[in-house]
């Protein structure tokens, strides 16, 4: 039995900054969307996160057309094609910001976090860098697939911090790892093989960080729509504080 992927997107600015700096992608014919989360003062985090979306999508029509193309990136030979495909457009979308950054004064310092799903014949990779999020809602559970690259999760991760010590952690919102950042990436993926009836949700953190799991998961599972349900998980965000900009895109599996 095959599957049918449906899927619906939304960004808001949230109620704390005048401008967004995400972007996000739904290219239904590659199967592959996209979240990036820009970061970088004047403007050039919104530069940032639509040159990784917008890289990457140049990237992957290039390769649909042409799959002998050559890539500027070695494959992994551990992984096939279509992960490495994924991987290498990630690294692409690096080098172009860093490169970009490097070269006008003005933007030094631009990155960006980035989640994608790509979905192939037999499942979806996940691919991510930085703390956006790819959630996965499931038999009336939710689970988290990717792991923050962010100084708090490697703090949490060494020192087991209490709950309380997480709620108060000083830089909540440094990222170790994002692109733009250097030259060259190390990129994060994972293979998952959807069910019916599945929900993979990518997030900014300005869903993740004032909307909990479990509100996420109610929101998931009381709306049916998958447009309204985006616009209800941003609309949460923003009553509790919206402190940042908020992106949703969500993809079902139904048969």
């Amino acid at each position: 039995m095959s599957l049918r992927i449906e899927v619906a997107g939304e960004t808001n600015v949230g109620m704390k900054r005048n401008h967004n700096e995400d972007n996000f992608s739904i290219i239904e014919e590659a199967g592959l969307y996209i979240v990036a989360d820009g970061m970088g003062g004047h403007a050039s985090g919104e530069v940032a996160s639509k040159m990784a979306v917008d890289s990457l999508r140049e990237f992957f029509q290039a390769t649909a057309q042409d799959p002998e193309r050559t890539w500027p990136y070695k494959m992994d030979r551990s992984k096939g094609y279509e992960e490495n495909r994924l991987i290498t457009g990630i690294k692409l979308a690096n080098l172009r910001i860093y490169e970009t950054a490097q070269n006008d004064a003005r933007k030094r310092g631009m990155g960006t976090t980035l989640v994608t799903l790509f979905a192939v014949e037999d499942g979806v990779y996940v691919a991510h860098v930085g703390d956006s999020r790819v959630y996965r809602v499931r038999d009336g559970k939710i689970e988290q697939l990717t792991e923050d690259h962010s100084l708090l999760n490697d703090y949490i991760k060494m020192k087991r911090l209490t709950p309380e010590e997480i709620a108060s952690f000083p830089h909540k919102n440094v990222i170790v790892r994002a692109l733009g950042m250097k030259d060259v990436v190390k990129v994060d993926t994972r293979f998952e093989t959807p069910k019916e009836g599945d929900i993979y949700l990518l997030c900014s953190d300005g869903l993740s960080g004032p909307v909990t799991d479990p509100d996420i998961l109610k929101i998931a599972t009381e709306t049916s729509d998958l447009k309204a349900m985006a616009s209800a998980l941003i609309a949460r965000a923003n009553e509790n504080g919206g402190p940042d900009n908020v992106t949703v895109v969500l993809a079902r599996w139904i048969a």
